[in-house]
């Protein structure tokens, strides 16, 4: 039986050798380094990136005349180089040119630990061993560690063995961007001290950020420490060599503890003198991974999700989702960073911040909401730019990026290259304005899970009336009375603009259903959160941003009564004017390419304009029955004064999953989730989708330049809130469980208000304990009915005949 926590690669696979340096990445949400083999350096198939969690810099680069300026998470320095070479006459070990007799990779997930056990044999016949252990320790935010140990198994003789710092690196890890300028580093300095430890210091070329990197390294035979016979140093390089002679069947046992610090981090006198430092005290491998295998099983207990299912891939890639969302906001608290969709594993979006917040944060809120509240903050303090922003646009309030990075300004890219074509495209996704709304919806689940309502007067209504403020400022009033949002794009993406052949339609579309809906939702709570600030922090706030009655006034007014477009009887527009568009071909395009994932560069490629047709990249429409429930929307429809019915939500998703690409990682998520109740095997047939995107490969290279973690986090929060039907609303925390016929039981631990809970649903019964602990009661709810709950009690519903017992 495989066990399920356990990610194994049994065999090497050089053209997939990306993927799994990004599967098996390991990382602690400061620093993630992607788990390529120590002897590896980049070239097409291994590219050895370490990334510190909000580590931008930017360049420019002249594109067809063009200077374009793109800001970059910035590729380290590596500190992985180790490499052995046997005899003195063979060439330096290299994965591509080995002659691998055994080969095993395995991260596990309980402990946060890979490993690489391998055996090899030379064109000489000398049969060696490679035993590895490496890990990013979750118990010190800026030490990675590493240990090889090396046994020739029937040969004995001269083996030299080369350990390295490397600064030598650029950022060209995504193919895409290879055209741009990606040489973000200057090595400042570089040195070691007798050998044993060897440093490296360097600064980013714009943001003058400086990032340190020092290693510890020692060599040993039976017990005894090898001093190094050599160092060599290049400008950008420094290395320790060591002349040893190998006798079989005697280890030679290797470790390597790194330290990385940079000069925004606190408590520090120097990044350079901590990391030297750090490393001259750092324990012996073994306690660091004790130590970080303590880390991770303590992170365990609270984040860990238990399904009780046939298909054991299920649980194994469900646990992977979660350990890569952990590697990513761990230590977060602290630092003043977002969470960005495709983690710190790579270089894929440049590490921007974007809206896949809004699939990230669920799963947060319910286990660790300090780290919510810590990546929240990131936005905040960006509110000055975001307003900036607005008012050179002629708008009001805070027009928060698309894309995001070091200060908030708006970094989305200007042009991307199709490399379909080969054409430099321009880019307009930054009329993605619907992010703004994202954060709100981000703040309200937030305080919804927490209650707290200090972060809600601190910072939440702030961002809150503020974004508010821009859309009231954007919103403008028709003839009929209602209120339209023009020139703006919807989450699917394919639609930037109305078709080619209108000269006269505007940049982007107008009244796109989803960002209209998310603007009166916003609307509506902006009241809310006026209710639960007190009356003097209430006139004192409102003082400062010029608030006037007159203001509330107006978001009321087009809280009630922005349009929604709709067609054909009950179908909701995606955007006034889709119902007049073209249907596409969709058979036709199959037989000619087969994955229609990438349309967009497809119909670029041959010259089509995209904007003609009835395709999505994702759910656009569908959002909304992603984020609210049933009762939310009809309350939507009611407050903009539409009809609702029965049959309006099923009737749209399946207008619209027939007529999208799933072109986006979080395409067979969102649809999983939308169909959970009406269609529950072809949901979880999505959600195992889902599951195995990034672990299969499923889009065909992306996964090398990064992990999905939206999607990832998306699928995690499918099990946890979606199969459970967990709402939180109006106080209560509300279940309305209905697990796929696959999934016998789930088991998860929530932190809700203070409680920490122990939910376990079967088909038949649903059981929330509350542990023992100090915390004000609080209401939990199956359907219509609800009990309170204090620390120390369970509560029992029987899912058949909907009642609740008190244990």
């Amino acid at each position: 039986m495989k066990n399920d926590w356990l990610l194994c690669h049994e065999d090497y696979d050089a053209d997939n050798e990306g993927v799994r340096e990004v599967l098996c990445a390991l990382g602690n949400g400061y620093i993630v380094s992607r788990a390529a083999a120590p002897n590896a350096r980049a070239d097409d198939k291994h590219y050895p990136g370490t990334y510190l969690s909000g580590g931008y810099n930017r360049l420019a680069t002249d594109i067809a005349g063009q200077q374009i300026e793109n800001e970059d998470l910035v590729n380290l320095p590596n500190w992985l180089p180790l490499n052995l070479q046997m005899g003195g006459k063979d060439g330096w070990l290299h994965p591509d040119r080995t002659l691998f007799l055994d080969y095993r990779q395995v991260l596990d997930l309980r402990g946060g630990i890979l490993t690489r056990t391998l055996r090899f044999r030379n064109d000489a016949g000398q049969v060696t061993r490679w035993e590895e252990k490496r890990i990013v320790s979750m118990d010190n935010q800026h030490v990675a560690a590493l240990s090889v140990t090396v046994t020739p198994e029937n040969w004995s003789g001269p083996m030299t063995l080369r350990l390295s710092v490397d600064g030598g690196v650029t950022n060209a890890g995504v193919p895409r961007y290879r055209a741009l300028n990606g040489q973000h580093l200057e090595t400042l300095d570089r040195g070691t001290l007798k050998g044993s430890v060897l440093w490296l210091r360097s600064r980013m070329v714009q943001s003058r950020r400086e990032i340190a990197l020092a290693t510890r390294n020692l060599v040993e035979i039976e017990g005894d420490a090898i001093t190094p016979t050599d160092v060599e140093s290049s400008t950008d390089e420094v290395c320790a060599v060591y002349q040893l002679q190998a006798r079989e069947g005697r280890p030679i046992h290797v470790e390597k503890i790194a330290a990385y610090f940079n000069s925004k981090d606190h408590a520090i006198t120097e990044p350079l003198a901590e990391a030297v430092t750090l490393v001259r005290s750092a324990d012996r491998m073994a306690d660091l991974l004790h130590a970080h295998s303590r880390a991770w099983r303590q992170l365990w207990e609270q984040c860990d999700i238990q399904i009780n299912t046939g298909n054991g891939a299920a649980q194994l890639r469900l646990r992977l989702h979660v350990f890569h969302l952990l590697q990513t906001v761990q230590h977060s608290v602290d630092t003043d960073v977002g969470v960005p969709p495709r983690g710190w594993h790579g270089e894929s979006y440049r590490g921007h911040i974007m809206w896949d917040e809004l699939f990230i944060f669920p799963f947060i809120n319910l286990r660790m909401p300090s780290l919510t509240r810590a990546l929240l903050l990131y936005r905040y303090r960006r509110l000055g730019e975001a307003r900036s922003a607005a008012r050179e646009a002629g708008l009001e309030g805070a027009m928060f990026p698309w894309q995001s990075g070091s200060n908030g300004r708006e970094d989305s890219q200007q042009i991307h290259l199709n490399p379909m074509s080969g054409r430099w495209i321009a880019d307009v996704s930054r009329r993605q304005r619907h992010i703004g709304a994202a954060i709100c919806y981000n703040v309200w689940q937030y305080y919804e899970a927490t209650g707290d309502a200090n972060f809600l007067v601190d910072y939440g209504a702030e961002l809150f009336f503020e974004i508010a403020r821009f859309w009231s400022s954007l919103a403008r009033r028709r003839k009929d009375g209602r209120y339209e949002i023009a020139g703006v794009m919807g989450p699917d993406e394919f639609h930037t603009a109305y078709p080619a052949d209108n000269p006269s339609a505007p940049a982007g579309i107008n009244n796109n259903a989803y960002t209209n809906v998310m603007v009166s939702w916003l609307m509506a709570r902006a009241f809310d959160v006026l209710d639960r600030i007190p009356s003097a922090k209430r006139r004192r706030l409102c003082e400062r941003l010029g608030l006037k009655d007159e203001d509330f006034d107006l978001w009321r007014d087009i809280g009630c009564n922005l349009v929604i477009p709709m067609h054909d009887d009950g179908i909701i527009s995606q955007f006034e004017g889709y119902a007049d568009l073209e249907e596409f071909d969709w058979d036709g395009y199959r037989k000619r390419y087969g994955s229609l994932q990438r349309l967009d560069r497809i119909l670029e490629k041959e010259g089509e304009d995209l904007n003609r047709f009835k395709i999505s990249k994702q759910a656009d429409v569908l959002m909304l029955f992603y984020l609210f429930s049933r009762e939310e929307i009809e309350e939507t429809f009611d407050r903009l004064g539409y009809t609702f019915t029965p049959d309006l939500i099923p009737k749209n998703i399946h207008y619209y999953i027939e007529r999208t690409s799933h072109g986006s990682s979080l395409s067979w998520m969102t649809h999983a989730w939308v169909l959970a109740r009406a269609d529950r095997e072809r949901s979880w047939q999505l959600a195992l989708r889902a599951l195995a995107n990034d672990v299969d490969n499923l889009q065909h290279g992306t996964v090398s330049e990064g992990i999905h973690l939206g999607a990832m986090a998306g699928t995690v929060d499918l099990m946890q809130r979606c199969y459970t039907g967990i709402e939180m609303r109006d106080g209560v925390l509300r279940f309305n469980p209905r697990l796929p016929d696959e999934v016998d039981e789930m088991q998860a631990t929530l932190q809700y208000r203070r409680h920490t809970l122990d939910v376990e649903v079967s088909k038949a019964r649903l059981k929330v304990s509350s542990r023992a602990g100090v915390a004000a009661p609080i209401r939990v709810a199956y359907r219509e009915h609800s009990s309170e709950l204090d620390p120390g009690q369970s509560l029992v519903f029987n899912l058949s005949q909907n009642l609740a017992a008190d244990s």
